[in-house]
């Protein structure tokens, strides 16, 4: 083949780069349109991952697009490398091929290329994971304990008062909730407000997961983990456990409310009277187990 056709075969690789980066802006483009969805829970069609109300949670976004640009661009120059390797080295252009083994200057660049390109996604995992790990100035404590096949919660810092939440059956779920994700009783914290969060279990693993917060932590029976948020803007968020954790894994949502500092102050001190009467499992949750 002659450098005319070489030349078309290399434009018409650089038209497949540019239509393959046009498709990624496009879908990063409609990933942050889709953010601009219902804070706190998944919406049909949503591209990418649910809007930030955390700090934790926009670092993790942050860290998302960086990875998605080096992959993006690692991917292109691969393509780029193997239509370039398809069009010079192929058989009619190479009847005798050459018996080059061994090239320093190439081994030491996808050698130290890819160590540096780690280096680049290392520092800012690192610094992530130490910020999501726990909190130097926590607020408020909230200890959330995992169990076939619902949460129990206590608030140790107002009167160490106990609730259940377990989940709405889908035959009682009312207009504007949604399946799957209603619980009976809510977990109310305040805005702008560091939560400390203790994860334990009674039976098996679970893990706590609200993705508008940036969290998912594993509860393990006998071991109590920590991890932190802290929602910088009021609503209804839902996660759900996001460890395997039996026969009824998936119907264990979660629901966390939240309200200003004043509202809650006021539910707190509700709360305390509400849930003190309370002597052993909820009826819901009797009726729950009577059905396993």
């Amino acid at each position: 083949m002659g450098w005319t056709s070489f030349a078309a075969v290399r434009r018409a690789a650089g038209r497949v780069s540019a239509l393959t980066a046009a498709l990624a802006v496009l879908i990063s483009g409609a990933a942050l349109a889709a953010d601009n969805g219902t804070p706190g829970l998944p919406t049909p069609w949503h591209l990418g991952m649910q809007p930030s109300v955390s700090p934790v949670a926009t670092e993790m976004h942050n860290f998302h697009d960086l990875l998605m640009w080096i992959i993006t661009l690692i991917t292109l120059f691969v393509l780029a490398l193997l239509i370039y390797v398809m069009v010079r080295f192929r058989a009619s252009a190479n009847p005798v091929p050459s018996k080059t083994s061994h090239n320093t200057l190439i081994e030491v660049l996808w050698t130290v290329v890819p160590i540096l390109i780690l280096i680049v996604i290392a520092v800012p995992s690192f610094k992530l994971l130490y910020y999501a790990d726990k909190t130097a100035k926590p607020e408020l404590t909230i200890k959330a304990i995992g169990k076939q096949w619902y949460w129990s919660y206590e608030y140790p810092d107002n009167g160490n008062f106990t609730f259940d939440a377990t989940i709405i059956p889908e035959n009682e779920i009312k207009p504007g909730q949604h399946r799957l994700l209603e619980t009976d009783n809510v977990v109310v914290v305040p805005v702008d407000t560091n939560i400390r969060l203790l994860l334990t279990a009674a039976d098996v693993i679970h893990a706590w997961a609200m993705p508008a917060f940036g969290v998912k932590k594993d509860a393990v029976p006998g071991r109590t983990n920590e991890t932190w948020f802290r929602a910088e803007r009021e609503g209804t968020y839902y996660g759900q456990c996001s460890e395997i954790c039996g026969a009824y894994h998936g119907y264990m949502p979660i629901k966390v409310q939240v309200v200003s500092k004043d509202a809650y102050a006021k539910w707190a001190e509700e709360a305390k009277q509400k849930f003190a009467t309370v002597d052993g499992p909820s009826p819901r949750l009797a009726d729950a187990r009577a059905a396993q």
